[in-house]
C-alpha cells in the first residue's frame, strides 16, 4: 500500500511541538532563542527508504555546516515516510553517525534522535520519561557542538535538565502527553488548512 504523507503538515505538526512541549514544558532551555530568532531550520524529507535519508541527511549536514549560525542554527530533518519503526530507526542512527564522520563534520555537528515511539534502554514502551525524545514524526536533530557548548556553557548545572524534564513528565503523565500530542495535531490542521 502506498501511503503519502502531507509533508507541510509533517511540519506544522512538529512546529507545534516544538512550541508545546519542547518549548511549553521547557524540555530544553535552549530551543526557545533559536525558534523566536527563526534560526530553525524545518525539512521534510519525502525519502522513502535509508538510503534516500542518508544521501538527503548528507545534504542537510552540509547545508547547516556552510550556513551562518545566525542564519540557521539546528535543522529538524523530518522523515514521515521511512524507519516509522523504532528498531530500525534506532539502527539507522549508526549509518547517520558513519556519514557525518565521513564528512568531517564529527565534533561540528551533532545528531539528537527523536521518534513518535522513542524508547530509551530499560525502559518500557509506556514508562514517560520515553516522551522527552518522542516527536510527532520520526527526525533527525542536527545542531552544531560549538552552540551547544556556549548553550551548555550559560546553563548553571546542565544535568539538572534532565532531572527537571522527569518532574515535568511525571506531572504531565501519559494521559497529559497524549492530550498536548493530540493538541498539536489540531494545531497543524489549523496551521494548513
Amino acid at each position: 500500500m502506498d501511503i503519502r504523507i502531507d509533508l507541510a503538515n509533517a511540519i506544522a505538526e512538529t512546529r507545534a511541538w516544538v512550541e508545546r512541549a519542547v518549548i511549553g514544558l521547557n524540555l530544553c532551555p535552549f530551543a526557545k532563542s533559536v525558534q523566536v530568532k527563526g534560526q530553525v531550520r524545518y525539512v521534510a524529507s519525502n525519502a522513502t527508504d535509508p538510503d534516500m535519508l542518508l544521501a538527503e541527511l548528507c545534504d542537510e549536514f552540509c547545508a547547516l555546516a556552510d550556513a551562518a549560525p545566525e542564519s540557521i542554527d539546528t535543522t529538524l530533518l523530518i522523515h514521515p515516510q521511512v524507519l516509522t519503526d523504532f528498531a530500525q530507526y534506532n539502527d539507522f542512527l549508526d549509518l547517520a553517525e558513519d556519514a557525518l564522520a565521513a564528512l568531517g563534520l564529527d565534533g561540528v555537528l551533532q545528531i539528537a534522535s527523536f521518534h513518535p515511539r522513542y524508547r530509551f534502554a530499560g525502559t518500557t514502551d509506556d514508562d514517560i520519561p520515553n516522551a522527552t525524545n518522542r516527536s510527532p514524526w520520526p527526525m533527525l536533530h542536527l545542531l552544531r557542538e560549538a552552540s551547544i557548548e556556549r548553550a551548555v556553557a550559560a546553563f548553571p548545572r546542565p544535568e539538572s535538565i534532565f532531572e527537571a524534564n522527569m518532574r515535568t513528565l511525571q506531572s504531565v503523565g501519559p494521559a497529559g502527553w497524549q492530550a498536548l500530542m493530540a493538541q498539536c495535531r489540531a494545531d497543524a490542521d489549523d496551521a494548513t488548512r
